[in-house]
């Protein structure tokens, strides 16, 4: 049976790739696939992001009867990195490597702390508080992943 700890660690080792692909593109100043890897690891990050803010987030949440601190916290952190993609995406669109390559470094520090707590913290505990049902959100979140 497959957890939620294995496939949200998934799901970010896929971003974390696409990441890497975007960030070196725009190393090579290769603006065309820039723009194309940037726009697809985006897309990744908002497939992720929506599955927990959709699926997981609330179903915890309902099944602890009441808002959780640390979801509060990793839906604030969403937010953050966020707004560093708009600016990433700007300078995409300005073909300004440097300050990619800044936002990027912001980026990766702001990813991995995050993923962290997630990987080490939350998703353990949604699988501890999920149990049997965690197959049924798992497939819920990918249905609604794969709408976007």
């Amino acid at each position: 049976m497959e957890t939620i700890v294995q496939t949200l660690s998934q799901d970010h080792s896929r971003c974390d790739q696409l990441f890497a692909k975007a960030e070196e593109s725009v190393a090579k100043t290769d603006w065309k696939r820039a723009n194309t890897d940037f726009a697809n690891f985006r897309a990744a990050m908002e497939r992720h992001f929506t599955m927990e803010e959709e699926v997981l987030f609330p179903t915890i949440e309902k099944r602890a009867g009441q808002r959780i601190g640390p979801i509060r916290v990793m839906r604030m952190e969403h937010q953050q990195m966020r707004e560093v993609f708009v600016e990433m995406e700007e300078s995409v669109t300005q073909q300004d490597s440097d300050e990619y390559l800044g936002l990027s470094e912001t980026l990766l520090m702001l990813m991995q702390q995050h993923n962290g707590k997630e990987e080490h913290m939350l998703y353990p505990l949604s699988d501890r508080v999920l149990q049997h049902d965690a197959p049924s959100v798992i497939k819920e979140m990918q249905q609604k992943g794969d709408q976007l």
